[in-house]
């Protein structure tokens, strides 16, 4: 759980930012602790203080730590985003996820292409332990796109693009 603001004789954040005393039995106290006062604000900005105390009420003792957190980002998020809140988030998250698979399984399907052209040629079949594709004298794989065989300098090294 969260830490108290009991212990230290400081009122939460909660009962603070409300002006009010923080009595022993405050039931913000376990959750908006004196140094995070920015995670109530945004919390009573969006939902309001009697609405989360409700909340609080309601769920069941060790749930309420998540409830709160859960608010906490999606006030958050609201902030950030009033129409959407954090379901904007996860849309754009959730759109980059099927842009990148498409982008993965083209790749993989010129992959395949290219083992398929290269291992059906009639050159001899390589060296046992090896795979089907060519290497030139520097030992970089040849790829059928003629940039492929640029040097890669995104990591730092120069090794030709090689996967």
């Amino acid at each position: 759980m969260a830490s108290s603001s009991h212990s230290s004789n400081f009122p939460c954040a909660a009962c603070k930012f409300l002006r009010r005393k923080c009595m022993p039995d405050c039931v913000f106290a376990p959750y908006f602790p004196p140094e995070e006062p920015q995670k109530f604000i945004n919390v009573h900005k969006i939902f309001g203080a009697s609405n989360v105390s409700k909340l609080i009420n309601e769920v069941a003792p060790h749930q309420r730590e998540d409830a709160v957190n859960s608010l906490a980002y999606e006030a958050e998020a609201r902030l950030k985003d009033p129409v959407y809140g954090c379901v904007g988030a996860i849309s754009i998250l959730q759109r980059q996820v099927l842009r990148l698979q498409r982008e993965l399984d083209a790749i993989h399907a010129d992959l395949i292409r290219y083992a398929t052209a290269t291992c059906n040629c009639n050159e001899m079949p390589p060296p046992m332990g090896r795979n089907c594709f060519h290497h030139n004298s520097s030992g970089n794989i040849y790829h059928p796109n003629p940039h492929w065989n640029e040097p890669y300098e995104g990591n730092g090294r120069s090794d030709g693009g090689s996967l």
